[in-house]
């Protein structure tokens, strides 16, 4: 599907049958769907784009920058204008990738989840494995001038949620905290990324690094392996909160949750990046 050309111009949108789908399942539905390229960072535009991709920019606009964390949500208004301008109708479908395999696009996905929109995939192993399959792929960054959409953002206040609230849930015997970071970062022995931030994690909290729901190649382990995974730290608790270091990773997390089969998660917006600055916010190190 060209750069320029709507979706919901085509004929009638798939239905998602699942929060992931797979590259032959997109393959044989471009140009029926909605392609947003969610990469951050040193993974942007480097690979080139599956054609038709238009940029969900979590480094840019898709992020609120008067906050004081990086990639901080932006407003209802905010997230529904960008989405207008990106072509994005209420109808349409959509399936997210980024060029780290499943990174960032979980982040795009659990974001339009927030805002009420369910007909949204990200697409499991990203850009690697589209390029694995000898799929096509168009050079250069993803882009969008086509005509504006008429998405409308239908916020849902309890999927992503603040430190005040996290705080509760670590006393709560019902719920459990995982943290997404590297076991390094979360027992405080490897430096933190991003300067001013102190080391270690919640107390409380329990890790989980991101990686370990994904298998070869990138790809997320099956449904029964990622219920075993949190089953091993969550025990019979079905109350799941997850962080990670700005609230990128811990999307991953929580959609390995939802293909597990939970059903009450949330995200911790701020993560690290705002519990971790100086604060009267209490820290622990160690595994």
């Amino acid at each position: 599907m060209p750069a320029s050309a709507s979706a919901s111009a085509f004929a009638s949108p798939p239905e998602i049958p699942a929060p992931l789908v797979g590259t032959g399942w997109l393959a044989a539905h471009l140009g029926r769907v909605v392609v947003f390229d969610a990469s951050v960072g040193a993974h942007r535009g480097g690979s080139g784009r599956i054609p038709g991709a238009r940029p969900f920019d979590l480094d840019g606009h898709l992020s609120d920058h008067d906050a004081p964390a990086p990639h901080t949500m932006p407003t209802a208004a905010a997230f529904e204008e960008a989405l207008r301008g990106l072509g994005v109708g209420d109808g349409d479908a959509v399936v997210v990738y980024d060029a780290a395999g499943v990174y960032s696009s979980a982040r795009a996905w659990w974001m339009l989840r927030a805002m009420g929109f369910d007909r949204a995939a990200v697409l499991d192993g990203g850009l690697p494995a589209w390029i694995a399959a000898r799929l096509p792929v168009e050079a250069g960054p993803a882009v969008y001038d086509g005509p504006r959409g008429s998405f409308t953002a239908r916020p849902r206040p309890g999927l992503l949620v603040d430190a005040d609230t996290v705080a509760g849930a670590l006393a709560d015997p019902g719920a459990v905290v995982l943290d997404a970071r590297t076991r390094e970062r979360f027992a405080g022995s490897a430096p933190e990324p991003r300067p001013g931030l102190r080391g270690g994690h919640m107390p409380g909290a329990l890790n989980l690094p991101f990686g370990e729901l994904q298998g070869p190649g990138g790809l997320m382990r099956p449904a029964g392996e990622l219920r075993a995974a949190f089953e091993a730290l969550a025990g019979e608790r079905e109350r799941l909160y997850f962080s990670c270091g700005s609230g990128v990773t811990a999307c991953v997390l929580a959609l390995g949750a939802t293909l597990a089969g939970y059903g009450e998660t949330a995200v911790y917006d701020g993560s690290w990046s705002e519990w971790g600055v100086s604060s009267d916010r209490p820290v622990a190190t160690g595994a």
